[in-house]
């Protein structure tokens, strides 16, 4: 990260962890880890109710975590969980993840679009499968929403 993206972040996550959130729901695409499961975990100290949307429904042998474990992490710091497997590619499990958030907790107030994908490879290298992968999740899934 660069230091203007470091400040861009901070800038806009730091206001919004200081906000009163509870009773609030918070959905937050690929919280099963990193960023959206940190997010997730400290939101719910604050009282809020999370919604953990992301693929990850089995433990992977290198990348810990899945939307089980951090629904069960959230309800351990005493906050509400609800997990949804959702890949943010395809609209069906999107609208489907949402439904059922406004079911269980009657709505949405914020939602973290965390979920995305990184290819470290450079433009000549990227195959295009590679590439309509970045596209569908980082493109797609936030004109889901």
């Amino acid at each position: 990260m660069t230091s203007l993206s470091v400040f861009h972040f901070t800038s806009l996550i730091i206001p919004f962890l200081n906000s009163n959130l509870a009773g609030k729901t918070i959905f937050i695409t690929g919280g099963s880890r990193g960023i959206g499961r940190s997010i997730a975990l400290r939101c719910a100290r604050d009282g809020a109710k999370i919604v953990i949307a992301a693929k990850t429904t089995e433990p992977h042998s290198k990348l810990p975590g899945t939307i089980y474990s951090v629904a069960s992490e959230i309800e351990n710091v005493g906050g509400k969980a609800l997990p949804c497997a959702v890949d943010v590619r395809f609209e069906d499990q999107v609208r489907d993840a949402v439904e059922r958030s406004v079911k269980a907790f009657g709505g949405i107030d914020i939602l973290v679009n965390n979920a995305s994908a990184i290819s470290l490879t450079n433009t000549t290298s990227t195959e295009m499968k590679v590439y309509d992968l970045l596209m569908d999740i980082n493109a797609r899934g936030t004109f889901l929403w």
